[in-house]
C-alpha cells in the first residue's frame, strides 16, 4: 500500500500578507477568483490530497502539522470527505527529516490495520511524502510518476521527483541524474513504460543565474521538488545508519503517542531534543540508493507571488493576473489582488500588489523572494500582521475584528450549525452580544436562554458564559468587548468540545 504523508507545516512568509502564521498559504485557496474552477477554489492542502485519486493501493493519509493549525487541517479534510486520516501534531518544527521519521514509525505501527483491496498483511508500507503547498496541473503524469516511484521503493530505493526545468531558476535546488556510461541519458532504472528513473549523481544548492543557465543547457539537472517515495523500513534503516540520534529520539517520543480526538500527539518533552534536519541533508545526499524520476507535470512550489503569476491560467490581454475588486489603467505583466476593498493601479509593469484588510504589499515581481524580510521585521516589532488576519478561523466558525481602540473592540462572530464555543470567563473584559441572524443559545452563569435576530445580552466581567448554535443555520452576531485588556489569552476555559485543554479543572 501507498501511504501519503502530507507535510503541512510552515508559514509561507514569502506570500505575506495573505499567508500568516495562523493561516499559512497551504490552507488558502490562492487561485480563487471570479473565473476560478472548482480545482482553483480548493486550498493547496486540499488539492494535494485530491490529486492522489486514482493511484493504485492508496491508503489513509498521514498529515503532519503544527498544533496551532490542527483545526484547519481537520476541517479541510472533512470538506474533502476524508475521515480516516491520521493527523500527527508536531510539538515544534524540527524540519522534514524528523517529521518523516515520525510518520514512518506511525505507518509501521499501523500498517496491519490498513485495508487496501489486493494488499496483503505482509505488504511493507510505501510512504509518498508530499509538501502541502505545491501546484501540479497535470495530475495524470503525477500519478504515473508516483506509481513508478512506488515500484522503485519496493526494491529498496529512495526516490525523489525531479522537475524538468523550463528556465534557469535560481530559487530552487537541483538534482543531477547519474550519466556515467552515457553522458546524455545514463542507465534508466525503469526501462519499461513511459516513466524513467535514474540514479542520483548529486544534489546541488540554489545556483546563481550563470550556473542555473549551465544546468538548463546540460539537460541532466532537474529542479528539486521536495517530493519523495520510499518504504518506511528503508528510510529508518538509512537514517539509523546516518543519524542514529534522530531515530532514537523519535522512537522514544512515539512511545508516548496518544490519541486526542482527531489528533495524534507525541511526547513533547522528548521530541524537543530531536536534531533538526531536512530529508535531503539527512539521507538523500548521503545514501547510495537515491533515485530521481523526471517529472513534467506543470509543477510549482508556490514559494513567492511571482509563482502565482506564472501558473495562473486567467491572465488578461495585458498579461495581468487580477483577483478581487481591482481596476487597472496601462498596467502590464503584473499580479494584483484585493481581499477587502477597491484597489486601483496606473502605469506600472512587472509589479505585485496584494491588499488585505490590515496590510498592503507593493513589490517588483523580480524582488518577491525578499518579502520574507518584511515578515522578519514584523516579527521583530511584534506586529500582529505577521501572525493573523483580522478574520480568524476557529473550529466553531470565525471571528473578524471590525474596530478597536483604548478599552474596546468590536468583532463579527459566525458560529456554524451544531457548534459551540467553550464554557469560559474573562478576568479583564465584559462583552455585549447582538444577534444579527440565527438562533443563539446563551449560557451566563446559571441562566440558559435563547436570542434571535435583533436581540442582545450583556455578559459582565467574570461570568461563566458560552455561545451555542443548536440550529441548522449559521449564527451571526456582533460582539462589543470593553475592559482594560482585550487579548485572546484572557480566556479561562472550563469545558470545550474541541479537545482544547481546559485551564481550570
Amino acid at each position: 500500500m501507498i501511504i501519503p504523508v502530507i507535510l503541512a507545516g510552515g508559514v509561507g512568509s514569502r506570500l505575506w500578507p495573505l499567508s500568516r502564521q495562523l493561516n499559512p498559504k497551504q490552507f488558502i485557496a490562492l487561485s480563487a477568483s471570479a473565473s476560478a474552477t472548482d480545482v482553483d477554489s480548493q486550498t493547496l492542502f486540499q488539492a494535494t490530497l485530491a490529486r492522489l485519486d486514482g493511484i493504485t493501493g492508496l491508503a489513509a493519509p498521514i498529515v503532519i502539522c503544527n498544533e496551532e493549525h490542527r483545526f484547519l487541517v481537520a476541517e479541510q479534510l472533512r470538506v474533502l470527505g476524508i475521515n480516516n486520516a491520521s493527523i500527527l501534531l508536531e510539538p515544534e518544527g524540527r524540519n522534514t527529516a524528523p517529521a518523516v521519521t515520525l510518520a514512518s514509525l506511525l505507518a509501521a505501527r499501523h500498517a496491519e490495520l490498513q485495508t487496501v483491496p489486493g494488499s496483503h498483511e505482509s505488504d511493507e508500507p510505501v510512504l509518498l511524502v508530499l509538501p502541502a503547498d505545491h501546484i501540479i496541473r497535470d495530475s495524470a503524469i503525477f500519478r504515473r510518476c508516483v506509481e513508478t516511484g512506488a515500484e522503485q521503493a519496493r526494491v529498496g530505493r529512495l526516490v525523489t521527483f525531479g522537475i524538468e526545468a523550463s528556465y534557469p531558476e535560481t530559487g530552487y535546488g537541483y538534482v543531477k541524474r547519474d550519466t556515467s556510461g552515457d553522458r546524455q541519458q545514463g542507465q534508466n532504472l525503469a526501462p519499461t513504460g513511459d516513466v524513467d528513473a535514474f540514479a542520483v549523481a548529486r544534489f546541488v544548492e540554489k545556483p546563481d543565474a550563470k550556473t542555473a543557465a549551465a544546468y538548463l543547457a546540460d539537460g541532466s539537472y532537474y529542479w528539486n521538488s521536495g517530493m519523495f517515495v520510499f518504504t518506511a523500513d528503508k528510510w529508518l534503516q538509512e537514517l539509523t545508519r546516518l543519524q542514529p540520534d534522530m531515530v532514537s529520539v523519535c522512537r522514544d517520543a512515539c512511545q508516548q503517542t496518544h490519541q486526542d480526538g482527531d489528533f495524534v500527539r507525541i511526547d513533547a518533552d522528548v521530541f524537543a531534543s530531536c536534531p533538526a534536519d531536512s530529508i535531503d541533508y539527512a539521507v538523500m545526499e548521503k545514501t547510495a540508493d537515491a533515485v530521481v524520476i523526471p517529472m513534467s507535470a506543470a509543477w510549482s512550489d508556490m514559494g513567492a507571488w511571482s509563482a502565482l503569476w506564472d501558473v495562473s491560467e486567467h491572465k488578461t490581454e495585458d498579461n495581468n493576473v487580477v483577483i478581487g475588486d481591482v481596476h487597472c489603467v496601462d498596467v502590464k505583466d503584473s499580479y494584483l489582488r484585493s481581499e477587502s476593498r477597491l484597489v486601483t493601479a496606473v502605469g506600472i509593469e512587472n509589479a505585485v500588489i496584494v491588499e488585505t484588510a490590515d496590510a498592503v504589499l507593493v513589490a517588483n515581481k523580480d524582488q518577491v523572494q525578499n518579502v520574507k524580510q518584511i515578515v522578519q521585521w514584523l516579527e521583530q516589532q511584534e506586529r500582529p500582521e505577521a501572525v493573523s488576519h483580522t478574520l480568524v478561523y476557529r473550529p466553531w466558525g470565525s471571528y473578524e475584528s471590525l474596530a478597536h481602540g483604548p478599552g474596546f473592540q468590536v468583532k463579527h462572530i459566525r458560529v456554524r450549525p451544531g457548534a459551540a464555543l467553550s464554557l469560559q470567563m474573562h478576568h479583564h473584559r465584559a462583552e455585549h452580544w447582538v444577534v444579527i441572524s440565527g438562533e443563539a443559545t446563551v449560557t451566563c452563569d446559571e441562566r440558559v436562554f435563547t436570542l434571535t435576530a435583533n436581540q442582545s445580552t450583556f455578559l459582565p466581567l467574570g461570568c461563566k458564559h458560552r455561545l451555542q448554535n443548536n440550529s441548522d443555520e449559521w449564527i451571526e452576531l456582533i460582539e462589543v468587548q470593553t475592559g482594560d485588556y482585550l487579548g485572546e489569552d484572557d480566556i479561562v476555559r472550563f469545558e470545550d468540545v474541541y479537545g482544547r485543554v481546559p485551564t481550570v479543572k
